[in-house]
């Protein structure tokens, strides 16, 4: 188990106002609409979501970053556990031509909205019960996914990711390092259900058997 971080440069060119957030709106109204994951939580207004979350090829350098690291050749199979529109996997089929993917989603208008091209290798599914074999995936990525989940439910993804894995995965999730970055990121968010700092991520990977990479990114 290692600390890659393959996503706060990405992260962390997006602007937020944190107070703005919570002052100018019903911020426990906007959270019950973002958790229908629909249309308002992907393209609707920002108080709500991404606030219009359409391709602009954002995710190349990040699909360049895990090609490389974990030395992926065609005819390897990923699987991204929370795919949304799934641009990520998207543009890991540009970066290597020949990678077999899949993604699962809850949200049936992220994967309808997805790219033409890679539609067809999504599916609705839940990170608790993955729909695939013992060690069908060559790597098995989750971003940005995992922290919604209660924290029973995130014991399964974790064991459900293990199980499907045939040795290599990463995750992505929310966390903090100190009070400001806890009070920013419990002001910014609108789906988190599972609130770790660092170390108590860290602790419940070791203690529920994950092995593979991990990293966080943080509302600074």
């Amino acid at each position: 188990m290692a600390y890659i971080d393959f996503v706060s440069e990405l992260h962390k060119s997006t602007k937020r106002d944190y107070v703005k957030r919570v002052i100018e709106n019903d911020k426990s109204d906007c959270a019950v609409v973002a958790k229908k994951y629909g249309y308002d939580y992907w393209d609707g207004e920002r108080k709500y979501g991404y606030g219009g979350y359409k391709y602009d090829g954002r995710w190349r350098s990040v699909a360049e970053k895990i090609v490389k690291y974990y030395d992926l050749k065609p005819g390897n199979k990923v699987l991204d556990v929370g795919c949304g529109k799934a641009y990520l996997l998207y543009e890991l089929t540009q970066v290597l031509p020949g990678l077999l993917i899949n993604g699962i989603d809850i949200s049936e208008y992220g994967i309808e909205n997805a790219k033409d091209e890679i539609k067809d290798m999504l599916q609705i599914a839940n990170a608790t019960k993955l729909p695939f074999d013992d060690n069908s995936f060559d790597l098995v990525i989750s971003l940005a996914t995992l922290h919604n989940l209660k924290v029973f439910e995130l014991k399964e993804a974790l064991h459900e990711i293990e199980r499907v894995s045939r040795g290599s995965s990463y995750i992505m999730v929310e966390s903090y390092r100190n009070d400001k970055e806890e009070m920013n990121m419990l002001y910014w968010q609108l789906t988190c259900a599972s609130y770790y700092s660092v170390e108590e991520w860290e602790w419940l990977y070791k203690e529920w058997g994950y092995t593979g990479d991990y990293s966080f990114i943080f509302f600074e």
